[in-house]
């Protein structure tokens, strides 16, 4: 028979692991407002500015991935180039690509993908997935993911599932 010291303890144990596990979402909540409060901050600058204020009404009329859209990223040339260097969340930015990002990463990249087939012409989250997926090397499975949080952004899962 179980004894109620054992369940209290039992309690206790779990109730210090919750608090353990709450702490680091908030550490991981955290991350991500500052990342909310700070994304892209350098394409508020030069040389940056004047790119995008060059470039940001010419794409938004292209399909993402199309080789037009792929040709306007090579003529952006040293400041799109900066703002990948400046930016953690865009696998340019790591020697190894998507490799070497962390979760707080690819979120903030997820949520810049979905952000960014919004306002170009066409714009769909899933074929932009499938184009990076190609693009970035991503695998089958870290592409599933990214699916399947997709589904917050389409208004697909509202609620958590137990």
């Amino acid at each position: 028979m179980i004894t109620q010291d054992a369940k209290d303890q039992a309690r206790k144990d779990t109730l210090e692991h919750i608090d353990k596990v709450r702490s680091l979402l908030l550490t991981v909540a955290s991350a991500l407002i500052e990342r909310g409060h700070k994304h892209d901050a350098s394409k508020l600058k030069e040389p940056e500015l004047s790119l995008f204020a060059e470039w940001g009404p010419k794409l938004k009329q292209m399909k993402y991935g199309s080789d037009e859209y792929n040709h306007a990223l090579a003529k952006m040339g040293r400041a799109l180039k900066s703002h990948y260097e400046q930016n953690r969340h865009h696998p340019e930015f790591h020697k190894n690509g998507v490799d070497d990002m962390n979760l707080i990463d690819i979120i903030e990249m997820v949520c810049d993908w979905k952000a960014s087939t919004l306002r170009v012409q066409g714009g769909n989250f899933r074929a932009s997935l499938e184009h990076n997926q190609k693009r970035f090397g991503l695998s089958p499975q870290l592409t599933s993911i990214i699916a399947n949080t997709a589904e917050l952004f389409e208004g697909k899962t509202t609620k958590l599932q137990w």
